[in-house]
């Protein structure tokens, strides 16, 4: 591993990695053990494509889907039930009820989906753990409570009474763009869902899954299973105009002659196989991709069908198989896990043509997306140039993994010099184009922040929209400044003023795709010390918030409960991934020498395993706060690697590698804004 492993220093008794023979006392010396350690780690982890790709763990509301949904395909008898189904009941929790992250309490659309999964099988529901799972959802508020995505897969398999989900009609898809309500005010990921299920609200197929009245017994007032569709209080209230529509939807519904609905069946069908090409599953992330193989069959389809099957291949390669039980992953995050490892090897000191990068970078190139997509609605200017979370997704790339991928590449010294600025090129010019009007980035679209449609009956898995956030506004400005563009380029300007506006009062950063302030306020700051403002004043505020968040062990740690209750704002116990995000926001504004950051450094070289990797229970990425989050597998050896890394290189001095710094490589692509402004 000599090839450009540049992680140790010869004052600290070290050469060329040898580091099991010296005695480490200091800090200094602890430090570059850890990082020759996981740079070591995390160069054996690449795979022979040259990407990284971790596990992306979620929670078992998955794994009970995935049991319905072999049973709509034919699949009772498949052997991967029964492991599906271990896996379930042994994540039950004490109180018969299942949680939606480690250490959660129990949830209630989690609860009722694991009871329906498991009485679906066989499971007796006068035994022990189904009777404590009825009485713990009813408990939690039954079904009249559960979301109307639980509602609406409940209804689907026939349990329940679909007028007690929500009416989302095919002729959505007919609305004119023009239109305050039309699929593309909705979030990308919300649209592919929505799309799926409203062919499936449209035809209603007629599946021997769920008799009626199959999960009754989960209702906590019987009486009230509409409870959902409660009036507000306010008579006038956008929330009773979209309960109105509703009820007139369903009125709709009841009627024997539909004008529009064979147009919009034929428009939506359309739209569903032109985004299955170029892609791996349609918009690559579980419940479209199921979905989409149930509209299928209902719009004629045979399971057997050679399209069909490539719809279930691709969401056959999301299951994991671990000895007795397959856990499901929402999607697969190949794209994000290459660029965050690439970053922090880089950041380690790797030399920049060091074959793993090189090899990374190659894989990353291919990536690229260069056709059209969705962002294209509502961003008609842009040409394409950016990168997806997963393998193939090419109709949603998204912004911060366009950011992370520009990083990465433009520290890698690639052979193919115009190939790689062209790509570069392109990127910057397509991240640029999906700038907001309120100068921050949000993650698919363009202007996606048309808060009114979250009092659609519908919208509430709590992310009907896709509005600038923090996090990833500060990715695409850390990007572009390590790219050479000054802090008072107007782009960058404007994302300042977003920032300054959107700061909490108390100094954080929201963070939207990870736990939570912690995280949003470490991105920010980092972006902040690449453009050289880390003495702002908003800075020091953010600063002195993560000083009073620290952990006495030194750590970092955030409950996923901080999304719904402010109490737990940047407080949990301490964990590796959220410690390097705390770390790195101090780094960013303290520099090397200040305690708070010693402790950081401290707890990370402590709890390190001897091969170079973290331990790490909780989940620490978010999918839509408040419902669904998610475990990336590699956080905890990536980002505390860029942690440590970034800490020797600031104590040092060692510019050629320190991020913050501009570096040859960085200077180099200065050049390249000229050509895009």
């Amino acid at each position: 591993m000599s090839e450009g492993l540049m992680t140790s220093r010869p004052s600290s008794g070290q050469h060329g990695g040898a580091t099991a023979t010296v005695p480490v006392r200091t800090l200094e010396g602890l430090v570059n053990q850890a990082v020759d350690r996981t740079a070591r780690w995390l160069l054996s982890a690449q795979l022979p494509a040259g990407c990284w790709w971790g596990e992306l763990e979620a929670d078992i509301t998955l794994n009970s889907d995935y049991i319905v949904y072999n049973h709509i395909i034919g699949q009772r008898g498949s052997p991967k039930i029964a492991k599906l189904a271990t896996h379930i009941r042994r994540l039950q929790l004490p109180d018969g009820g299942w949680n939606i992250f480690p250490k959660g309490p129990a949830e209630l659309n989690a609860t009722i989906k694991a009871y329906f999964a498991l009485k679906l099988i066989g499971d007796d529901p006068d035994s022990r753990h189904m009777r404590k799972a009825r009485e713990r959802a009813v408990a939690l508020g039954g079904i009249e409570s559960s979301n109307s995505y639980t509602r609406l897969h409940l209804g689907l398999m026939g349990a329940v009474d679909w007028d007690l989900a929500p009416a989302i009609p095919p002729e959505l898809i007919l609305l004119p763009r023009w239109f305050f309500v039309n699929l593309y005010e909705m979030s990308s990921w919300t649209r592919a869902i929505v799309v799926t299920l409203s062919v499936l609200y449209g035809l209603k197929p007629k599946w021997d899954i769920a008799p009626a009245g199959f999960v009754d017994e989960l209702f906590a007032e019987p009486d009230r299973k509409r409870k959902a569709f409660e009036w507000d209080r306010d008579v006038v209230s956008w929330r009773n105009f979209f309960l109105a529509t509703d009820r007139a939807m369903k009125l709709y519904e009841r009627l024997p002659w539909k004008p529009f609905r064979a147009q919009a069946l034929k428009k939506s069908k359309k739209w569903l196989l032109e985004r299955m090409d170029r892609t791996e599953g349609l918009a690559a992330i579980y419940p479209s991709m199921q979905n989409s193989v149930f509209c299928l069959h209902a719009l004629g389809h045979s399971f057997d069908d050679p399209i069909v099957q490539e719809q279930i291949k691709h969401l056959t390669a999301h299951e994991i198989e671990d000895g007795d039980v397959i856990r499901m992953q929402p999607c697969v995050s190949p794209v994000w896990d290459t660029a965050i490892a690439m970053v922090s090897l880089e950041e380690a000191g790797i030399e920049p043509r060091h074959s793993a990068l090189v090899k990374a970078a190659n894989w990353m190139l291919d990536a690229q997306i260069t056709g059209g997509g969705d962002w294209q609605v509502k961003n008609r200017d842009g040409e394409p140039g950016g990168w997806a979370f997963e393998f193939r997704n090419d109709h949603f790339p998204d912004v911060d993994d366009t950011a992370f991928v520009l990083m990465a590449l433009a520290r890698v010294g690639y052979p193919d010099k115009p190939r790689m600025e062209n790509a570069i090129r392109r990127g910057v010019a397509w991240m640029l184009s999906m700038q907001n009007r309120d100068g921050g980035w949000g993650a698919f679209d363009r202007d996606n922040n048309l808060t009114l449609l979250n009092n659609i009956p519908f919208a509430d898995h709590n992310a009907m929209l896709d509005p600038s956030t923090a996090d990833v506004t500060a990715r695409s400005m850390e990007a572009l400044a390590k790219l050479g563009w000054p802090a008072d380029h107007p782009a960058m300007e404007s994302a300042l003023n977003f920032l300054r506006n959107d700061q909490a009062p108390d100094g954080p950063w929201y963070g939207r795709w990870g736990v939570n302030y912690v995280y949003g306020t470490s991105g920010v700051l980092r972006a902040m010390e690449a453009l050289g403002l880390g003495n702002a004043p908003e800075c020091q505020h953010a600063t002195n918030w993560l000083r009073s968040v620290q952990n006495p062990d030194g750590g970092f740690g955030e409950s996923l409960h901080s999304y719904s209750d402010s109490n737990w704002k940047g407080r949990g116990s301490s964990t590796a991934s959220q410690t390097a995000w705390g770390l790195i926001g101090l780094l960013a504004v303290c520099g090397a020498d200040d305690p708070a950051v010693h402790a950081a450094v401290k707890y990370l070289v402590d709890a390190q395993n001897e091969d170079g990797t973290w331990d790490e229970e909780e989940f620490t990425g978010t999918g839509f706060p408040s419902v669904f989050y998610l475990k990336y597998h590699l956080y905890r050896n990536s980002f505390p690697l860029y942690a440590l890394a970034h800490y020797r290189n600031l104590r040092d001095a060692r510019t050629e590698f320190a991020a913050a710094k501009p570096g040859p490589q960085a200077i180099a692509y200065r050049k390249l804004h000229r050509g895009i402004e």
